[in-house]
Formats: structure tokens, C-alpha cells, sequence
């Protein structure tokens, strides 16, 4: 008898086990939503739809329907009528600190920077999701940041780094997907020495790579000449695979042309950033296929080498063919500012499909992320506005990242109704 107990209460525990795996599976689970009546800019082949439905699942776009093809009957655990709302990828920063400075004129919120930062300097081991500046950011409708250090003495500056803005702990997208080197004019010295340094840095890389190529095929020099590549080899040994992008900066027309010719040269993976005088170039630079990071706002010399910074140098770009990525001014205080700037390159002949990709699809092709376009497979990195996302009086309705709604609730949204709401206290009492 007490053998016939022990199974029955055996069986009633593996049944109540089974219920709560079930349950706990179901509350892990990802729901669908389906985003339907939006007007969609999906920055790829389909263009922009109207009156049409996307649905996410799992964190990926599943389906973009146009107004013809869609369903009767939309089969997703949410359904949102966006009322004929615009529907964009979210916005992709670049080239900026955040996450890595918390208050500028603050030194030890900044990490950014380090005087024995060189190639191999990953600064994405001090990225702070949980910074202050994530939500004020996704204010502007970005979703995802490529981040880049300062760097220290040394001739690169360090790796960028791809981050989404979900504010969660794993947000780290890609880490050491670009090499940064500042080049140009310098307060002491030659700009020379960068660029040589630079091209000596290649060829001993490209000579080292050849030799163990060739000592393959030799056993005994093989031997003799076997060694493990240091950290540094290995990132140069990337760049000259076309693994991850040189990003340069440099303004003057020279600089540009010398950077061309090394990637002519050694094959390399080449962006230009800061650039200028590329208009003086176009040609150059569009039959190389190498793409060009630049603020749209500059309309004034900062030194002698940008003596030909302009309001219309992003929609000459374009026009010439060069792939061009939006980057805002500064480090991460003025990131959500980065709609503006497409609408002032907009304003200045820029045309809004070519604004759009500037700030999404070209980027995301440029450092290899699965964002960027609302077509099926991407990431559900999405923003839903209440007008067009160029204009200032614009909002963000509704923001998903990896198909998760996020707040854009910041903690400025929070001082204001801390110091604007009816209360009995001090008018000035802090809480």
C-alpha cells in the first residue's frame, strides 16, 4: 500500500513539475507584435510602404506586409494600429564616447581615453549601460551606437565597438569591429610621420604574413621562423583581411589621397572620417568604393585643414555616389540631436532616402550589423513617431529594441516632474 502512495504522490510531483516548466517557459516566451495601418521607411528594397503591417517575433522582423498583401487576420499576441504613424528603423550612432563619459568636465567619469591606449586598447570592457545618457539618447530615436575611443600616444587610437540602447547589461552588439587613427595637422612634428608610420606599419605586417605564407611550404624554416603574433600583429593581420574597417580621420585633401593610396595598396577595409575636403576629391573617393563619416553641421573652418567644411559637402557626397554615415558633433551629450542634423543635410540638398540611410542601412552595412532596414530577418530595432522624425516638434510614440518595448523616459523627464509637481514641501526640496 505505501508503495502504491509513493507512486501516486511520485506521479502528482512530475505532473506539477511539467506544469510549472510549462509556465515558466510561457513567461519567458517573447510575444509577437504586429505594428499594422504604418506608413513604413524600410531603407531597403520595398521602399516606403503605406498603410502597412510589420510584425516581430522573437526579436527579428518576421514579416513586412505591403497594404495589398496583407492579412485578414493578423496572428500576433499584440496588435498595434500605428493610424498611419511613420515606422523607421532606429537610428544608428556613430563615432561618438557614450557610455564611456558620464560628465565631461568630470575626469574620472571618462574612459575613453588612456596615455598607453594603442591598437589592441578595447574600451568596450568599460561601457556603462546603465549611464544616464542611453535613455536621454533614445529620445532621439537611436536604437544602437557605434562607440569609439580617444586613444592615448600611440599611432591608433584603439578598436570601436557596436552597443544597442536597451540599457541591459548584455548590450554589447560587436566588440573590435574598427581601428581608429587620427591623422592630419599636429601642434608639434610632421603629419608625415603618422602617414609613414602607417605604411611601414602595413608593409612589415604584409612582409611578416608573406614569410610564414611561404614558410609553409618549408618544414625546416617553418620551424625555425614559428612564433605566435602578438595582439598588435593580429589586429594589423585583420585590417589587411578586410575582417574590420580602418577608420581615419583627416580633413585635408593630401591626407585623404595618401589614405586612398594605401588601401590601393594593401587591399585595406577603409573609412574616412572628419574629411573635409573630400568634396575636392569626390572622384577619387567614389571610384575607391570607400565610404565617408562626417558631421552635417560644419560650416566653418575648425583648423587649417578644413578650410572647406560646408552645410552642402554631405548632399555633394552623395550626389558623387560615396556612401555617407551621419556622425553628430561632441562626445554623447547631444547624440538624440542626430535627426536634426539628417534634416539640416535634408535642408541643404540632401535627399530624405539618401538622409535615411545615412543613418541607419549604411552604417549597419559599413560595420556589419543585422539592423539598419525593415525587411525580414533584422533585428526588431524599430521607432514609431508621432510626425516626420526631421522635424524638432517630432516625438518618439513607441521604441523596440530586439523586439522589446523601451522607455525613452530620461532622467531629465524625471527632475522636470520632480520640480514641476504640486506638493507641500520646499519649492526646492530635493526628495
Amino acid at each position: 500500500m505505501q508503495s502504491i502512495k509513493q507512486n501516486i504522490t511520485l506521479s502528482a510531483l512530475l505532473k506539477l513539475s511539467a506544469v510549472a516548466l510549462s509556465l515558466t517557459v510561457g513567461a519567458v516566451q517573447a510575444k509577437s507584435t504586429a505594428i499594422t495601418n504604418a506608413t513604413v521607411y524600410t531603407v531597403a528594397s520595398q521602399g516606403i510602404l503605406t498603410q502597412a503591417t510589420v510584425i516581430i517575433d522573437d526579436g527579428k522582423i518576421t514579416q513586412v506586409y505591403d497594404k495589398q498583401n496583407t492579412p485578414a487576420n493578423i496572428e500576433a499576441d499584440e496588435v498595434l494600429d500605428a493610424n498611419g504613424r511613420i515606422l523607421t528603423p532606429g537610428f544608428i550612432a556613430t563615432m561618438n564616447a557614450l557610455g564611456l563619459v558620464e560628465v565631461g568636465a568630470v575626469a574620472a567619469t571618462r574612459d575613453g581615453r588612456d596615455k598607453k591606449a594603442d591598437i589592441t586598447f578595447d574600451a568596450s570592457l568599460a561601457f556603462n549601460p546603465k549611464s544616464t545618457l542611453i535613455p536621454y539618447t533614445r529620445k532621439g530615436g537611436i536604437t544602437s551606437s557605434i562607440v569609439a575611443p580617444n586613444g592615448g600616444e600611440a599611432l591608433f587610437a584603439g578598436q570601436t565597438f557596436a552597443a544597442n540602447l536597451s540599457g541591459e547589461f548584455a548590450s554589447i552588439i560587436d566588440k573590435q569591429n574598427g581601428v581608429l587613427v587620427y591623422l592630419g595637422s599636429k601642434s608639434k612634428g610632421s603629419r608625415a610621420q603618422r602617414l609613414q608610420a602607417l605604411d611601414h606599419q602595413f608593409a612589415d605586417a604584409k612582409k611578416a604574413l608573406e614569410k610564414a605564407t611561404k614558410g609553409k611550404n618549408d618544414k625546416d624554416e617553418a620551424k625555425k621562423d614559428a612564433k605566435e603574433p602578438k595582439r598588435d600583429e593580429l589586429v594589423i593581420n585583420s585590417l589587411l583581411a578586410g575582417d574590420k574597417p580602418l577608420l581615419a580621420y583627416a580633413d585635408r585633401a593630401t591626407d585623404l589621397l595618401a589614405l586612398l593610396a594605401l588601401k590601393k595598396k594593401y587591399g585595406i577595409d577603409l573609412v574616412l572620417v572628419g574629411a573635409s575636403d573630400a568634396v575636392l576629391i569626390t572622384e577619387e573617393i567614389a571610384s575607391a568604393n570607400v565610404p565617408v563619416i562626417l558631421s552635417s553641421i560644419d560650416n566653418l573652418p575648425s583648423s587649417f585643414d578644413s578650410l572647406h567644411a560646408s552645410l552642402t559637402n554631405i548632399a555633394k557626397l552623395a550626389k558623387a555616389g560615396i556612401k555617407v554615415i551621419l556622425a553628430p558633433k561632441g562626445e554623447s551629450h547631444n547624440l538624440n540631436q542626430l535627426r536634426f542634423d539628417a534634416g539640416i543635410a535634408v535642408a541643404n540638398g540632401l535627399s530624405k532616402a539618401d538622409a535615411f540611410s545615412a543613418i541607419t542601412a549604411n552604417i549597419a552595412d559599413v560595420f556589419k550589423l543585422n539592423t539598419g532596414r525593415i525587411s525580414v530577418g533584422k533585428n526588431a530595432d524599430l521607432v514609431l513617431w508621432s510626425a516626420d522624425p526631421f522635424e524638432i516638434s517630432t516625438k518618439v510614440d513607441r521604441m523596440w529594441i530586439n523586439g522589446e518595448p523601451v522607455s525613452t523616459k530620461s532622467r531629465q523627464d524625471a527632475l522636470r516632474d520632480r520640480y514641476t509637481e504640486q506638493s507641500d514641501m520646499p519649492r526646492a526640496y530635493i526628495k
